[in-house]
């Protein structure tokens, strides 16, 4: 159901169809259950199937988190049947404890509060359950799940309403044996499991707020058992494991005690309790899981102290009861019959407080700033309950602290905790309306709070719980409550929704926007826009959502006012980006305050100190002011940043801010942080203000930006890697709109040509890059009549340092090609034409070999890849190649797919013209190591093979462009170690038998020789493997080349790196397993085959071995050359 609900969504069908997929109705695998369980006594000795079992049975419960309530049902029956088996006695302890391991599984999905009220209570069941329980080991790891629904199990005996005693009849028929009553037993028990370190402890702290809370033993053993709690706290130190383990049970203990146990039982206690954690000081424990336990044991003191009763004064909404509110008609006496009860249960308002709530109060506030979150929200149900016992006035000044939390001195640990708080507050009634005017404002600042720490930001959870609070005054006031604040906290919910960094932040807000039903403006339209999935997308939301819900005019303005005041100057630059685009976007719906409102604001934060503030601001200017003239080239009006449209207003402040301020930045720390971040801005704003043509005709300030683009273009190598890209792009889209615009009308103001030209003979590699990208980038009207001096530079050059300047001098030559257009019959200096295309074809197709590697890998490709660009530019444009008979198949075929492409391109090995770089393509791919490029280029190879052996011509053509190839490529590792790859195949396919009939053939002549020069003192070991294949396979032809073939092979026997020789043995035994003619006589060969099996030992040894072989292969033996050095005078 969850996959095709995926499909559903991924098809693009309607929410609600995964809504209803996601849901289940019933425990739809109780039969497989059943199954499961009824297997457990066959499968729980073979541990292969009762994992499998466990396994299968936890994927079906885990089904059912979300929705435990379909389990129960059945949950009676499960139990049933695992007791059974527990409690057969034929049942093995591995059995026992698989069972217990199921019931475990269960209580975890159901819960074990439901769970464990299953479980059969009888007087019956005490002394069994505590002698299985006794029997168990604490310390055994793999059986913890037994001892934990044990004590559960106990816990629910330890409630059968007979005293304990009774029990222990037996206890005075033997006077003199000493035995433990069940009281004590139990309580053993508990105390020992409060200090184990799994679960059971857990279980155990249940088991003693069920115990010691019963009347007998409350009466006999409650005062012992808290003295004993007491002294493990105040004796136990956390810094160890163990302590801090032990310290967690006693805590817990006493946490389920004081919230299950009566009142008035446990008042005496409390105030001695109190002092015990004071003087231990939790709070300031390094265990946030002892922090929390302090902060529930806490509250739990302080609902102790105060009387059980409902508020009058608190604020109260109606029924609380759906039912109730369901039934209309009787909604009103529903209500009324509920007050008396509420009067019946508050009892006298003024009374005396403790003084020890204060100090439990202010406890639960230093609760609220721990940097632990579970911490913060337990204080924050600690602060709800509590202030729900107190006195109107003393439940304000609660308030009051809690509102403190949200000081800008705290940190956000303390807003965060206030949030909570204030959520618990609301929702429990506790926070009356005439306090919402000062809780809103705080709110809404909670809903942008967002604080950079070091390389990361914080607030993320004070926004989400900001939201939360939303939620909850939702449901606990009237509409009318809120009516006065809807516009706020809606606009501010609307501002998260699409604004925030944060995915779930956003989320949350989105689900909050009906929150306040009928009151929230839009709210049906605006949720249907931004619902739960729309937002997850942050480039959705800025650039789209936004836009939609800025057509509702209540949002129009505080969508634009945050972006500017905390989206534009935010810490981290992709919001900020955005920030501008969205502003650019946002205009269309209010630009008249955009000219006269935002851009005002936006000028003295472009010209401010603060870096990212300045960044922002000049990106937003940029976009604004484009979008401004967009829009008034629309609507044939005039722009409203021009002289015309406001002669002394925002033009004469966004010229001033240009000429002076801009330049001023720029040549403080030109190149430094700040350098990589104000370059794209303002060549940015730049290519804005060139695109809205704003006047600057022969103004100086035109000058200054050319310096700047010149200046970004030329000195790439002082930026960091990381920075280089965006500052080109950034300065080369400027350049273009900046020549379009001012240098149009007069195209010699400035002889860009010429000065990039001179910049193409820097060292500077990154120089040339950003040069002959500007060519490129220039608009036709500059290159016309200059044409013939842009010649291919940098295009033919093979050095590995010059990568990327052949790449761009490229998409250079492409760009240019664009810009001037074609014609046959033009004019050189002006169009690509008959007289210039030839330079251009020659310089593009005599780099399309280049397989040049460096460290970066196949640096080649990058400028094979523009280069074919490149021409197929031309091609589309100038030329058409007759002989590719592609027509038909080009617009079906797709040349992406291996097993599509590589058919089609083999056909071009039989035009002559085209074979030499078909195979060379080939033999990168044949050769290579993508499993599927290597499986249909080899395939589509040896197909066209064997179509032409019976031809010996075609053939030989084919050889020796294989061989030429090698030739050209010798010791260029990118193009040999791969051809040698593609020869073994051809070698090992039979593809060259025609030569091999012939002896002394002169392809294999030249393919030894060849293979010889390229492992020439070579130590690559995987070329030295890949020719050692090679050699094998040439073995087939026959004459001088094979003794010479014998002789390399024996030589590589002793070649100094043992994988050579290993290697070399191993694939020569094969080879003469193949080729049965290298040997006649079948003694010799069963000799050679024993030593070649013996290749463990050392060179000197293998040099014996190989001679001994060469004599009975019948070669010449190989003679070690001894190195003479001459020594000097």
């Amino acid at each position: 159901q969850i996959m095709s609900a995926m499909e559903a969504v991924c098809d693009g069908e309607e929410p609600e169809v995964v809504t209803e997929a996601c849901l289940l109705s019933e425990f739809s695998e109780r039969g497989e259950a059943r199954a499961l369980i009824n297997n457990l006594p066959d499968i729980h000795h073979d541990t292969v199937s009762r994992e499998a079992t466990i396994e299968k049975f936890v994927v079906i419960m885990d089904r059912y988190q979300e929705q435990p309530h379909l389990l129960d049902p059945h949950l009676e029956w499960m139990l049933n049947m695992l007791l059974e088996m527990i409690r057969s006695e034929k049942s093995p302890p591995l059995m026992v404890h698989l069972c217990f391991k199921f019931l475990y599984i269960i209580s975890k999905v159901r819960g074990y509060k439901i769970f464990m009220q299953l479980f059969p209570h009888e007087v019956s069941d005490v002394q069994p359950v505590l002698d299985l329980l006794c029997r168990q080991d604490p310390k055994d790891t793999e059986t913890w799940e037994t001892r934990y629904i044990l004590l559960l199990w106990l816990s629910m005996t330890c409630l059968i309403p007979f005293d304990l005693s009774r029990l222990d009849g037996h206890l005075s028929t033997d006077p003199g044996l000493n035995r433990e009553s069940i009281m004590d037993r139990i309580l053993a028990v508990a105390k020992s499991f409060l200090r184990v370190s799994d679960k059971s402890r857990d279980a155990a702290s249940v088991l003693v707020s069920k115990f010691v809370t019963r009347p007998d033993v409350k009466q006999k053993r409650l005062g012992d058992f808290l003295d004993w709690c007491l002294t493990t706290i105040s004796q136990t130190s956390e810094i160890t494991m163990e302590g801090t383990v032990t310290l967690d049970g006693a805590l817990q203990s006493l946490a389920q005690l004081f919230k299950h146990g009566k009142r008035d039982d446990f008042l005496q206690y409390a105030p001695t309790v109190l002092q015990c954690l004071n003087q231990k000081r939790i709070a300031e424990s390094n265990q946030a899981t002892l922090r929390k336990l302090g902060v529930k044991v806490v509250q739990r003191l302080g609902l102790t102290f105060l009387k059980p009763r409902l508020a009058k004064w608190r604020y109260q909404r109606g029924s609380r009861s759906l039912a109730v509110n369901l039934a209309q008609s009787s909604v009103t006496e529903s209500v009324e019959a509920t007050k008396p009860d509420l009067e019946s249960v508050s009892q006298e308002e003024d009374y005396d407080i403790p003084e020890e709530v204060e100090n439990i109060i202010e406890q639960l506030l230093v609760g609220l700033k721990d940097k632990e979150t579970i911490v913060r929200w337990s204080s924050a149900k600690g602060i709800g309950r509590v202030t729900g016992r107190l006195p109107k006035q003393l439940a304000d000044d609660v308030v009051e602290s809690v509102l403190e939390c949200f000081s800008f001195q705290e940190t956000d640990n303390a807003w965060h905790g206030g949030c909570l708080a204030l959520a618990e507050l609301g929702r429990r009634g506790l926070l009356l309306p005439s306090r919402l005017s000062d809780v809103v404002p705080l709110i809404i600042k909670a809903l942008t709070y967002d604080e950079k720490r070091g390389a990361c930001s914080l607030g993320s959870n004070v926004r989400d719980a900001a939201c939360y609070v939303c939620w909850a005054f939702a449901r606990a006031y009237e509409p009318n409550e809120l009516k006065p604040y809807v516009n706020q906290i809606a606009s501010a919910l609307v501002i998260a929704t699409v604004f925030d960094r944060n995915i779930t932040c956003r989320k949350a807000a989105s689900v909050n926007i009906l929150s306040p039903q009928g009151t929230f403006p839009h709210g049906i339209d605006i949720v249907t826009a931004a619902d739960y999935f729309t937002v997850g997308n942050l480039n959705n939301c800025y650039l789209t959502i936004s836009v939609y819900i800025a057509g509702f005019e209540e949002y129009t303005k505080p969508l634009i006012d945050h972006l500017v005041a905390m989206k534009v100057n935010h810490w981290d630059g992709v919001i900020r980006e955005l920030a501008t685009k969205g502003l650019h976007n946002l205009t269309i719906q209010a630009p008249e305050y955009m000219a006269n409102t935002v851009v005002p604001q936006l000028l003295p934060m472009a010209t401010g100190m603060d870096l990212h503030r300045r960044h922002g601001a000049i990106l937003a200017c940029a976009e604004i002011t484009h979008a401004l003239y967009e829009l008034a080239t629309q609507n044939n009006r005039l722009h409203p940043l021009s002289i015309e449209a406001s002669p002394n207003h925002n033009f004469l402040l966004f010229n001033a801010f240009l000429v002076t301020d801009v330049f001023l930045l720029f040549f403080f720390n030109p190149r430094g942080f700040g350098g990589e971040l104000m370059r794209p801005a303002v060549c940015c704003l730049i290519e804005k203000l060139s695109l809205s043509k704003m006047p600057f005709k022969d103004d100086p300030v035109i000058t200054g930006w050319q310096w700047l683009i010149d200046d970004s273009l030329k000195n790439l190598h002082l930026f960091s890697s990381g920075a280089r890209r965006g500052i080109q792009d950034a300065a080369l889209s400027a350049l273009a709109a900046l020549c379009l615009q001012y240098y149009q009308v007069e195209p010699g103001v400035a002889d860009l040509v010429s000065q990039y030209l001179l910049a193409l003979e820097s060292p500077e590699v990154l120089t040339r890059c950003g040069c002959a990208l500007a060519l490129g980038s220039l608009p036709p009207f500059m290159i016309r009549g200059k044409l013939q001096k842009v010649r291919p530079h940098n295009v033919s050059s093979k050095a590995a340092s010059l990568t990327e300047a052949r790449r761009d001098a490229a998409t250079a030559m492409s760009q240019v090609g664009v810009a001037v257009g074609v014609c046959a019959q033009g004019s050189p200096d002006r169009v690509l034409c008959e007289g210039n295309i030839r330079p251009v074809y020659e310089a593009l197709l005599g780099c399309m070999n280049d397989y040049s590697t460096d460290s970066r890998g196949d640096v080649g490709a990058w400028y094979v890849h523009m280069c074919t660009l490149a021409l197929k530019f031309l091609e589309s444009t100038y030329f058409y190649l007759h002989c590719l008979q592609f027509k038909e198949t080009g617009t079906s075929l797709n040349w992406n797919a291996a097993s599509q492409a590589f058919p089609h391109i083999t056909q071009l090995l039989r035009l002559h013209q085209y074979q030499y770089h078909t195979l060379l393509g080939l033999t990168v791919s044949v050769g290579g190591l993508t499993e599927s490029t290597v499986r249909y280029s080899s395939q589509s190879l040896f197909e066209y093979l064997k179509g032409i052996q019976q031809d010996a011509t075609v053939l030989q053509q084919f050889g020796d462009t294989l061989l030429r190839i090698f030739r050209n490529n010798l010791r260029n590792d990118r193009v040999s170690v791969p051809l040698l790859k593609m020869v073994d195949q051809i070698l090992a396919n039979g593809c060259f038998d025609l030569f091999a009939s012939e002896e002394s053939h002169p392809f294999c002549v030249e393919l030894l020789a060849i293979c010889k020069e390229e492992i020439k003192k070579s130590k690559d070991v995987q070329k030295l493997l890949s020719c050692i294949a090679v050699f094998c396979g040439m073995v087939q032809f026959k004459g001088d080349v094979r003794e010479k073939v014998l002789v390399q092979l024996l030589m590589l026997l002793c070649h100094p790196f043992p994988v050579i020789r290993k290697t070399t043995a191993s694939q020569v035994y094969e080879m003469l397993l193949t080729y049965d003619d290298v040997i006649d006589d079948d003694q010799v060969l069963t000799d050679v085959m024993a030593s070649l099996s013996d290749t463990n030992c050392d060179i000197a040894t293998m040099r014996t071995h190989r001679n001994q072989l060469c004599d009975w292969l019948g070669v010449p033996r190989p003679i070690l050359v001894t190195k003479v050095t001459h020594l000097g005078d």
